[in-house]
Formats: C-alpha cells, sequence, structure tokens
C-alpha cells in the first residue's frame, strides 16, 4: 500500500515502540487506517531492550536469592551457581513469545506495517527507503536510548550501557554502575544477585532520587543490608583501563577498581537528523514538545513516549498512544494526570509509588496542610511470610484526599494497581478503610495503613 501514490493512510506512525503501537492498534480499531513505520523491531526499546528482559533478568535474580535462602524456610537447596546462557535463553524466550504476539495483534488489526527506517519529508508524509509514505496526521515515536557524558566513551565491553548489559556473555567480578536512578538500582540487585561485587555512583544525594525521601531511605538502608555499596553526592569525574577493567574517579576524590562501568544516567530522545526541525515541530534538548492533547505546535502531528519530555515508563506511552488515537478518531480525549502513573523499580526490595511526595505535598499545600503515616510491613503476615521488610507511607492533605502513596518492599509493585485508584479517585482514609482487604496478603498492608490514618488502627500502634 505505502508504494501506492495514492494512498493517503489516516494516521502514519513513526516508530513501533509502546508509544507508536499503542496508537496504532487505539487507531485501527477506531476505523482508522493506520502506516506503523518500524526500523527495528516491532515493540521497541520496553519489549527488545527495557522493561520485559530487565524484569526477567530480574525474576533470575530473584530465584538466585531464594536458592541462598531456601533453608531459612526449611527447604534443602543448594546454590551452584549462574548460568548466564540459560539466564539468557530464558529472557529471550518470553521476548520472543510477545514479540509473536505483538505481531500477530498488529496484522490482526489490519495495521500497515513498513519495515524500514523513516524520516519525516514533510507535515503529511514520511520517507522510508525510498518510499514516500502520505497521512492526514503523522504521530512521532522514535523512542530514546541511552545517555553518556561528555567525554565518556561506552566500548560495548568494559564501559557498558544498559543494552550491553541485558546481553552480557559473563558475569563480572565487580561493577561500578553509573546513576542511582531506576536502571542503575535495577541492574544493581540483579548484579548483586548473581555474586557481583557492586558500587553505585550517584551525584544526588539519594538513590531513586524521584521518589519520596523516606522511599529513598529504605531503599539504602536495605542495600546495605545487602552488601550492595554507594557513594551519595559523588559527582564522576573520569573512568581509565586498567590491566583488568576501570577505575572510576569522582570529584571527591574517590577511585573505585572495577571489571566494568556501566553507564545508567538516563536515556535521551531518539530525533536527530529524523527531520523535524525541517517540518517545523518545536524542539528542546531534543524532545518533541506537545500540549496536554500530545499535538506539537504543527497541527498534523502528534508525538508521544520517550521523545516527549514527559515520564519516560511504557505504560505512559501506551496511554499517551491510546490518547492520540482517540482524539484523532473524534473521540473526547482526556489529558493524562501523570502524578497519578504508578511507578514501579523492580529491585530487591521493590519501590513502588503513585501521587506526589511529602515534599511536593508541603510545597503545594503547605506543611500545616500535610499528613503522613507510615505502617511498617512487619504487622504484615504475608509479608511476615516472605520475610520482607519495608513500609508504606501516605501522604494525605488534611481532612482531605490521600495524595500520594510511597511502598517499599518485595512484590510492592504488585500493589500499586489499588494506590493508583485511591489517588486518582481522590480517596478519604475513611472511604479505603472501609473496604474489606483479604487476609493474609500484602494488599491488606495497604488497607491497614488506611484504617490507621482514618483514625482506627488494627494491627498497628496507635
Amino acid at each position: 500500500m505505502a508504494n501506492d501514490a495514492s494512498t493517503v493512510f489516516d494516521v502514519v506512525i513513526l516508530g513501533g515502540g509502546s508509544g507508536g503501537y499503542a496508537a496504532a492498534l487505539r487507531a485501527a480499531q477506531l476505523g482508522l487506517s493506520v502506516a506503523l513505520i518500524e526500523k527495528g523491531e516491532l515493540g521497541g526499546t520496553c519489549l527488545h531492550r527495557g522493561c520485559i528482559p530487565t524484569k526477567a533478568l530480574l525474576h533470575a535474580a530473584e530465584i538466585a536469592d531464594e536458592t541462598k535462602e531456601a533453608a531459612d524456610f526449611g527447604v534443602l537447596a543448594t546454590f551452584q551457581g549462574i548460568d548466564i546462557n540459560g539466564v539468557h535463553k530464558y529472557k529471550d524466550d518470553v521476548i520472543a513469545g510477545l514479540y509473536k504476539g505483538l505481531q500477530g495483534l498488529v496484522a490482526s488489526r489490519k495495521v500497515t506495517f513498513i519495515q524500514g527506517e523513516g524520516r519525516l519529508s514533510s507535515a503529511t508524509s514520511v520517507d522510508v527507503d525510498g518510499q514516500r509514505v502520505e497521512g492526514r496526521h503523522i504521530v512521532l515515536a522514535t523512542g530514546s536510548v541511552p545517555k553518556s557524558l561528555p567525554g565518556l566513551t561506552i566500548d560495548g565491553d568494559r564501559i557498558i550501557s544498559s543494552d550491553h548489559a541485558l546481553k552480557l556473555d559473563r558475569i563480572p567480578k565487580s561493577a561500578v554502575i553509573l546513576g542511582g536512578g531506576v536502571i542503575g538500582v535495577e541492574f544493581a540487585s540483579v548484579w548483586k544477585s548473581f555474586g557481583v561485587d557492586v558500587t553505585i555512583v550517584e551525584a544526588l544525594p539519594h538513590l531513586v532520587p524521584l521518589e519520596d525521601e523516606n522511599s529513598s531511605k529504605l531503599l539504602e538502608r536495605a542495600f546495605r543490608k545487602r552488601g550492595i555499596k554507594f557513594e551519595l553526592k559523588a559527582r564522576f569525574s573520569g573512568v581509565e583501563y586498567t590491566e583488568t577493567g576501570v577505575r572510576v574517579s569522582t570529584e571527591n576524590g574517590k577511585q573505585i577498581d572495577a571489571d566494568l562501568l556501566l553507564v545508567a544516567i538516563g536515556r535521551g530522545p531518539v530525533s536527530q537528523g529524523l527531520g523535524y526541525e525541517e517540518a517545523g515541530v518545536a524542539m528542546d534538548r531534543g524532545y518533541v514538545l506537545v500540549d496536554e492533547y500530545m499535538r506539537t505546535n504543527v497541527p498534523t502531528i502528534s508525538a508521544v513516549g520517550d521523545l516527549v519530555p514527559t515520564l519516560q515508563l511504557a505504560h505512559v506511552g501506551f496511554a499517551e498512544g491510546i490518547l492520540v488515537a482517540e482524539r484523532l478518531a473524534g473521540l473526547k480525549a482526556v489529558p493524562i494526570d501523570y502524578d497519578g502513573v504508578p511507578r514501579v523499580t523492580y529491585s530487591n526490595p521493590e519501590v513502588a509509588s503513585v501521587g506526589i511526595s511529602e515534599a511536593k505535598a508541603v510545597e503545594l499545600y503547605g506543611k500545616e496542610k500535610v499528613v503522613t503515616l507510615k505502617y511498617n510491613l512487619a504487622g504484615n503476615g504475608k509479608s511476615k511470610i516472605l520475610k520482607t521488610a519495608g513500609e508504606i507511607k501516605l501522604v494525605q492533605v488534611k481532612d482531605g484526599a490521600v495524595v500520594g502513596v510511597h511502598m517499599v518492599g518485595a512484590r510492592m509493585g504488585e500493589q500499586v494497581g489499588e494506590a493508583q485508584l485511591i489517588y486518582n479517585w481522590e480517596a478519604l482514609p475513611a472511604e479505603v478503610a472501609q473496604l474489606i482487604h483479604a487476609h493474609p496478603t500484602q494488599s491488606e498492608a495497604l488497607g491497614e495503613a488506611h484504617l490507621a490514618l482514618a483514625g482506627k488502627p488494627l494491627h498497628a500502634h496507635d
């Protein structure tokens, strides 16, 4: 169809990652003709180089830890080590199954999938390997890639990005991770479980610095207990090769020797050389600027996903893609409340949150109007069974709704769904306290926390 000069699609989408394919699937579902252009594999970063493979590694790490600790549960088991090739086979099988399913889904929705490197050639067209694909509307969804620092060259061997780390054919004896955000913390967790001596170097005062400070401190305490080292307020100053690895230096004079350096300082947008600026699209530091409906300053062009300066999360990309598709189909689109998006760091322990931090609430409402409550998982039966430590922290506007839920502990990512409903439906503590949670479950901890905040604690001290 793309070769037919008379064909004009309703929507042409450049990029087949989370945001792009979500827009394609929803637009096709709503009766629009759709062309989806992708230079690599359908599914993008999330499926092939991000969410799915990292969580597979994290689950393998969890199995390793459980095997080592089996005697604590009366189970006789022997941990013999990590078969890295076996781990990769497991990870790749997960990816392959999801990839095949996604390909089938796109085909079943009658989306025209075009494999090739696309470039925006006008406000209503994309050129792909010599073809011109015309559309009444263009959606830019070209995603992101790992970032580095000026002068810091990633060689793929001793100095690596997360892309390389996901395919590493060996388990290093030691590693320095530059960056204590989500990516750095998750790899630190995996590698420690695999037997690696890990040190995180973070320039800011805390790990996972975008989370509530209490969550950061709880994670830091857990990491110390696990033997994961970290240097906070430590700005990277350089790295040099040694005979067997690398030596990382910080501005405060610290030097750390290791087998390799993982650069995990975040991801930057893929936008350079793709014709965006030539088409008049407003940009800032490589990001495409959009309004709350994901519209650029060019009427026929929208943008979604990691390409725009919103939360770099696959589920945000899904939501943004769906929003654009529904708007283009004439449905009423509702802007996304990004504070209401659940956020999870899948380390051991997990860090999960929705809503705003205590600091942000104080900034918005004033200190005297903010109420907080901490519920320790030590009082939760299922958490005790799992031998996990952690806490749920609630942030409430005095006499009003809960505006922040912050959780640290094993499997807290599975509890964030209810927390999302609490925040997004502006629930009062007393309303949540009325709900009966199954016992014994970890979800019960959320109920107990709200009982306490409502002034009628059960398994918690007054």
